[in-house]
């Protein structure tokens, strides 16, 4: 909880400093604003439903675009009210699939999320800029290694994001950056650049080739002793068009072609015209209908029913390339568009991004690493003012609807974050800013020496006058006890006092980073602390 604090007050002090205003809002939230936006039908189980005894309908918040819309199309009526910005530090809830990691993930959290209101496109992306701004801030004060990447917007929406992602090797985000460049993005926005053209001329026959209880391009790719590059893998979806009553009117068949070494992007499919309205994994009969074979040996030859082929832009400049033959057993093999089949009806980027791509700012090659994701900022546009009819009257007295952004940081998350960026085999290694406690005075003795008593409440004392946040370890306990509670507990700086070294004028300083004490003269050991802090 002492972390929990400290985080909270430097991130309340740079969003005050930015120029928000801080408020709160119900945990508990009326479903009839999220059936304004939408998201109470569309969020999914996430959400939390409830009802209250008058079987109305309520949701347990976890974020606020609603509420705090519902706060501004009340309260802000006029253009002389603009730019506004509203946070809040409060408790979410999201009923998560897997929880874990403790804090990482778990349901309930504490949230720091903010909410700008500008008259205009160019005003909110202003403020979308403090934010960012205010976020480095934040984040710099923390003293964690972190990165800012673009980021998709998800269920939030809004059509500019970013998210600051903690360096982890734990963390369950993949991190896609330029080492030589400022380019960094998360797996979900990394764009995969089209190889350089054009695509070669073919060179080989087209060939059923057997290739019995060969199911995956891994194996097939092994039988035939061939890269795995130079295979393509189907991947079948199916949107469903439905009728006044909801039921499925109309389904229409997809087949994603991927290179056999590369992962399909959910995200990145999910923006296809076509399937940017939602779409599902098809099932085994729609599949064994559309191919006449289970899935393992699919590919785009020799359908039985016409389906919607999107090519993935390295797919789409293939030669010579392997895929299933729609026959249970067997493979083609010397595929080649325009003369074996059609030229794909959608070309996209489909796939993640893999190390040693081409960077989309060409300005080298990508990179990977893991990180925890710890804030995220969007520009929402006018996509919750207009669902919700928020408006305000502007300079020439029309109606006009809010544009909005809004900005999370994960409160909870990040002294989780913290620690797996920063621990060894004894425990914790906090930074100074988030610590516990900055400092804490181990006096070995101090029940039974009064020398080392006094000294150690002295300097007790003295360090608190200063500003410090220290303890003093009064428990009476053995040494090893001592420093092994402290170093799991994580505080960075300790200062020990023994009958022995007062002897001789001198204590031992010892950062939780250092491999052993350093010798300070006990009359200068206040101010060699503050100045070690200062650092």
């Amino acid at each position: 909880m002492r972390v929990v604090r400290k985080v909270e007050a430097i991130v309340r002090d740079e969003m005050n400093r930015a120029g928000a205003v801080e408020c709160v809002m119900p945990v508990v939230q009326p479903g009839e604003l999220w059936s304004e936006s939408g998201r109470f039908q569309t969020m999914g189980p996430e959400l939390m439903r409830i009802r209250d005894r008058h079987e109305r309908d309520f949701v347990v918040q976890p974020t606020s675009e609603e509420a705090v819309t519902d706060i501004a199309r009340q309260d802000l009526r006029s253009y002389k009210q603009l730019p506004r910005n509203l946070y809040q530090i409060q408790t979410k809830f999201r009923d998560e699939r897997r929880p874990r990691f403790g804090l990482m993930r778990g349901r309930e959290f504490i949230m720091k999320d903010a909410y700008s209101f500008d008259r205009d496109e160019p005003g909110a992306k202003r403020s979308y800029q403090a934010m960012a701004r205010a976020y480095r801030a934040i984040f710099d004060r923390f003293g964690l290694r972190y990165r800012a990447v673009a980021a998709d917007s998800g269920a939030i929406g809004g059509d500019l994001s970013e998210e600051f992602q903690v360096i982890a090797t734990t963390g369950e985000d993949a991190i896609v950056y330029c080492p030589g460049s400022d380019y960094a993005a998360n797996m979900e926005k990394a764009e995969a650049l089209a190889p350089a053209g054009p695509r070669p001329a073919p060179a080989q026959a087209l060939t059923n080739t057997p290739t019995p209880g060969k199911a995956t391009c891994a194996e097939v790719a092994e039988l035939l002793h061939l890269p795995l590059a130079r295979t393509v893998k189907s991947l079948v979806l199916a949107t469903d068009e439905l009728d006044a009553q909801g039921a499925v009117a109309k389904t229409q068949i997809w087949l994603l072609l991927l290179r056999g070494d590369h992962d399909m992007n959910e995200i990145k499919a999910a923006k296809v015209p076509g399937l940017n309205a939602g779409f599902r994994f098809a099932t085994v009969p729609e599949i064994q209908a559309h191919f006449g074979t289970p899935p393992g040996y699919l590919g785009p030859i020799g359908l039985k029913r016409p389906v919607k082929v999107v090519a993935d832009r390295e797919v789409a400049l293939m030669a010579d390339w392997v895929c299933g033959a729609n026959a249970e057993g067997h493979h083609l093999t010397g595929v080649n568009w325009g003369r074996d089949l059609p030229e794909p009806d959608v070309v996209a980027d489909l796939r993640n991004v893999v190390a040693g791509d081409a960077s989309p700012d060409g300005r080298g090659v990508l990179a990977i690493e893991r990180g925890i994701e710890i804030g995220h900022i969007f520009y929402l546009g006018t996509k919750y003012s207009r669902a919700m009819n928020a408006t305000f009257l502007d300079e020439d007295g029309k109606p006009k609807p809010f544009e909005m952004g809004c900005y999370g940081i994960g409160i909870t998350r990040l002294p989780a974050a913290a620690i797996e960026q920063n621990h060894d085999a004894r425990g914790i290694i906090w930074p100074d800013a988030i610590a516990p406690f900055t400092v804490v005075i181990c006096p070995v003795g101090m029940d039974r020496s009064e020398s080392v008593k006094t000294a150690a409440e002295a300097l007790y004392a003295e360090l608190l006058a200063a500003g410090v946040d220290v303890i003093l370890d009064d428990r009476g306990e053995r040494p090893g006890v001592m420093f092994a509670d402290w170093e799991l507990i994580g505080v960075p700086h300790r200062v020990t006092i023994g009958d022995k070294g007062l002897k001789d004028g001198q204590v031992e300083y010892q950062h939780r980073r250092d491999s052993t004490a350093t010798r300070v003269p006990v009359d200068g050991i206040a101010a060699f602390v503050t100045g070690r802090l200062a650092v």
